[in-house]
């Protein structure tokens, strides 16, 4: 007996430390909006491997009267562990009190960009003059009807000096992929944030629109007031803007704070 003693001990232990490890697993709650979407899908499965928690995802915009809406989903106390949205509209959650303060983390700027119908030529948009061209000479444009499109509409025309030529031929795309209509030929220029026109089929991504035209999306992420599981919430939070998963978010047409 003496000599089972420690293989006995040895194995009571690891299968304490097993059993540590799996009451420890949780399911969080996520909630992210469009344009952290593709850069979510390829981190979450990393955390999960290395935390051994599970993700479960609710897709939704940051704002508007949609049901999917976040502040709508946590109005009707859907749960939620974390959220990933728009900046100043997780500050105004906070603000009303439903978002933890001091959880706020910041994860990435998101830059509007331009993309074509695939196989046709790419207009050039590399500096003011010559974007202000290209949007003269198009038959059409279309942008979302998130901030980035909302931006394009109420300011950038304007901005430029040409939005009584631009107002007949521009369309906000409501719901879907602003893409996917330029994919089909229905619009001849699609603007929206990079993030959302890369993983669509069938466009040619242009470019970023010149930088002193930008309006910079900030997104970033916190933790409901009532969450189940805050702790694992951070640490899921604290992954995302780290900079371990920095290259995977930029590889999104996201800028990654945590590579400046």
């Amino acid at each position: 007996m003496k000599s089972r003693l420690p293989t006995l001990l040895t194995t009571t232990l690891l299968c304490g430390s097993l059993f540590t490890q799996t009451a420890q697993a949780v399911d969080l709650h996520v909630m992210n909006s469009g344009g952290f979407t593709a850069a979510y899908q390829l981190l979450a499965p990393k955390f999960e491997a290395k935390t051994a928690d599970t993700l479960n995802i609710a897709y939704g915009p940051s704002m508007g009267n949609s049901p999917e809406a976040i502040p709508n989903r946590l109005e009707r106390k859907e749960p939620a562990d974390a959220v990933i949205m728009v900046g100043y509209a997780l500050d105004k959650l906070i603000a009303e009190g439903k978002i933890i303060p001091g959880s706020r983390v910041e994860l990435a700027d998101s830059r509007i960009g331009m993309a074509v119908r695939a196989g046709e030529p790419k207009p050039d948009i590399g500096s003011v003059e010559a974007f202000r061209t290209t949007l003269l000479e198009a038959k059409s444009v279309a942008y979302s009807d998130s901030a980035s499109g909302v931006y394009i509409q109420n300011q950038l025309f304007e901005k430029m000096g040409i939005e009584a030529q631009l107002k007949p031929k521009a369309t906000m795309i409501p719901k879907i992929p602003v893409g996917s209509v330029v994919a089909k030929g229905d619009y001849q220029l699609g603007f929206q944030q990079v993030s959302e026109l890369l993983p669509v089929p069938g466009i040619e991504f242009v470019g970023k629109i010149p930088e002193s035209l930008q309006s910079v999306t900030r997104y970033a992420a916190g933790i409901p007031v009532g969450a189940a599981h805050p702790r694992e919430a951070k640490q899921f939070l604290d992954f995302l803007a780290s900079p371990e998963a920095a290259p995977d978010v930029a590889s999104t047409g996201l800028d990654p704070l945590a590579a400046h």
